[in-house]
């Protein structure tokens, strides 16, 4: 297997910080304040800059893969629905009838021609052209051109559908945003990949801690005692910054055996979880044989939406290679639900005023790349 140069360095990091017993730092200490999570006027500013501007990952692409496919999604509080037209072509629309406001569909998803508004029956295409007024006589001047519906910049890019949740009057060139992290999600082949599990969980906590839960390796010993963390060498994740976007390499213990073996022979997934951090909220993490995709969504300033899919490289043949994969889902759940339930226990902790500020120890590095990035996007200083 191929090894790229960014990965040839990832080992060689890990081996140089095992080999002096330290770990990978930034030079500093940083104190958070709490008011980030608090301040109803900066969570404000949150929704509508990094969750309305910012492209974000929704869906895999199989589930629109056919045409005719459409799904829908609301958890963005912004009605979503995404097509795929009879044309081949994907598209997002505001799930929301040009006549009057009406949602087109309640369903989840589905296969269609068209769609027709549940009020007065406005009838449009998978490509979101006004296709049919019933009494149409009634609407004379009215140009069913200018009434098609309101269409959201979407992406199809390393097999999963990529929205935008508003409509922009500017171009997004999504290929540059991501091409820090095209290297390693082009070797992927995600869009080829098998979607063995999807769930979504409604979690009591500010979106915060659900990001923050992926972007250090320092609880592992302790949050994941009886689980995961015997998986991973202790601490000593290696992270690079690409400004917002963030690659966190969690090396497992066999990484070590690297050393004595010919750099040309060097293997890198099959010794590391990689951890994406895809500003502004999403997770490619890569497992040694199977990924998740997380999307964290803010649903309120201490609510969020956690959704997740899992991806394996082919629909299991054998009742061993399903029984395989559902013992992985089912021990990911579990490891999830030790920092889900960590995280609503900060939330209630931080009602109590407890503490003025959270504090980001210098090995806790994608805390603080991430919380820079946050800050800067909130001050216009980076843009998609």
């Amino acid at each position: 297997m191929t090894i790229s140069a960014e990965e040839r360095h990832l080992i060689k990091e890990t081996l140089r910080i095992a080999e002096e017993g330290t770990t990978h730092m930034v030079p500093e200490v940083m104190f958070n304040p709490t008011s980030k999570y608090t301040d109803p006027k900066r969570y404000e500013q949150e929704v509508q800059t990094l969750f309305r501007e910012f492209p974000i990952i929704i869906l895999h692409r199989s589930d629109v893969a056919q045409d005719g496919d459409f799904i829908t999604h609301d958890h963005f509080g912004v009605p979503i629905i995404v097509t795929r037209a009879q044309d081949g072509k994907l598209r997002a629309f505001l799930n929301v009838c040009r006549h009057r406001g009406a949602r087109l569909t309640d369903k989840p998803c589905g296969k269609a021609r068209t769609l027709s508004c549940p009020y007065h029956a406005w009838t449009y295409g998978l490509d979101g052209a006004l296709r049919g007024i019933p009494q149409a006589f009634g609407f004379d001047g009215v140009d069913k051109s200018k009434l098609g519906l309101v269409e959201l910049p979407v992406f199809e890019r390393f097999g999963m559908i990529w929205v935008v949740p508003s409509k922009q009057e500017r171009d997004i060139d999504i290929d540059s945003w991501l091409a820090p992290m095209a290297e390693q999600l082009n070797g992927l082949d995600i869009g080829n990949m098998h979607l063995f599990k999807k769930w979504t969980l409604h979690k009591n906590m500010s979106w915060h801690f659900l990001v923050e839960a992926f972007q250090e390796s320092y609880h592992f010993y302790y949050a994941h005692r009886d689980t995961a963390c015997a998986g991973y060498l202790d601490n000593q994740s290696i992270h690079l910054n690409f400004n917002p976007h963030v690659r966190h390499a969690v090396p497992l213990p066999k990484a070590l055996d690297l050393r004595d073996q010919d750099p040309e022979t060097w293997d890198y997934r099959s010794n590391f979880m990689t951890q994406n951090y895809i500003f502004p909220a999403n997770f490619v993490q890569v497992m040694t044989d199977h990924i998740y995709v997380h999307t964290i969504i803010p649903t309120g300033i201490d609510t969020c939406v956690f959704q997740c899919m899992m991806l394996i490289d082919e629909a299991p043949k054998t009742e061993k290679a399903e029984r395989y994969f559902q013992k992985n889902y089912d021990l990911i759940r579990i490891v999830f639900e030790e920092d889900f339930t960590i995280g609503e226990g900060i939330q209630a902790g931080l009602k109590t005023g407890a503490n003025s500020d959270f504090v980001f120890g210098t090995y806790e590095c994608g805390l603080h790349f991430g919380q820079k990035s946050i800050d800067y996007a909130l001050a216009g200083k980076i843009r998609v």
